[in-house]
């Protein structure tokens, strides 16, 4: 069986959705928080990526500059 969350499943319920579609809709609910756990590894990627950037410019600025 697949995992649910039962507060999501009992505000279905509560709402006056059926038994089957309430459990269904939670579990893909529980399915998908996996996936947003990980965007934080997603921004300090960005923030190197955008550091290292940031780094080439200022080089080749100074480079240009002193030559």
């Amino acid at each position: 069986m697949a995992t649910m969350i039962s507060e999501v499943y009992d505000a279905f319920i509560a709402s006056g959705a059926p038994e089957d579609k309430a459990r269904k809709a939670a579990e893909a609910i529980a399915a998908y928080k996996g996936r947003f756990s990980k965007t934080g590894n997603d921004l300090n990627i960005l923030k190197w990526m955008n550091g290292v950037t940031w780094a080439l410019c200022l080089g080749i600025l100074v480079r240009l500059f002193m030559h």
